[in-house]
């Protein structure tokens, strides 16, 4: 069955899908001052841990329960992450890796006052010193929110396809 977009307005949609093409580009780019600034002061930036559980075939704890999660960031811890990559002590990053993010199956799902929630796909590819490349796949739950006439991220959940995770986890989705 084929599930018809809950907020059918196709500007709205064309206009999330961009700003999220560019986030995507300026991590990317490394210009990741920039991408922090995409974000609202109180934004949760949360990846939860995923696990194989009998019963529980998506691997996640609800929202509200008690789990591990692999990162669980405000913008001020993000800005710290930034500014150890500047740093030259983030040793997984010396030298930086490159990556290329691909963002897909941008779904609107609810609008509530200036809140927008949005689901969408990702494949994060990422090179290290020639030899090392990591791939995730996975899905964003995003709210965005507007502010001055432009989007800012506000939540975003990172659903990870794969449980088993590279011993550092040194980029952003």
């Amino acid at each position: 069955m084929i599930v018809a977009p809950a907020i059918p307005d196709r500007d709205l949609q064309q206009d999330v899908e961009r700003f999220l093409y560019d986030e995507a580009a300026l991590i990317d780019e490394r210009r990741f001052w920039e991408w922090v600034e995409l974000f609202t002061d109180d934004v949760r930036y949360w990846m939860p841990l995923r696990e194989t559980i009998e019963g529980n075939p998506d691997g996640l704890h609800g929202d509200d329960e008690l789990a591990i999660s692999i990162i669980d960031d405000d913008k001020d811890f993000l800005k710290t992450r930034i500014g150890r990559l500047d740093s030259g002590f983030a040793h997984a990053e010396t030298p930086p890796s490159r990556t290329r993010h691909l963002i897909t199956n941008v779904r609107l799902m609810s609008l509530s006052g200036d809140d927008l929630t949005v689901h969408s796909n990702f494949h994060v590819y990422q090179s290290r010193v020639e030899r090392i490349d990591y791939q995730f796949f996975g899905r964003r739950e995003d709210r965005l929110r507007r502010t001055d006439g432009q989007f800012k991220i506000a939540f975003r959940k990172i659903v990870l396809d794969q449980t088993v995770l590279p011993r550092t986890l040194s980029t952003f989705f």
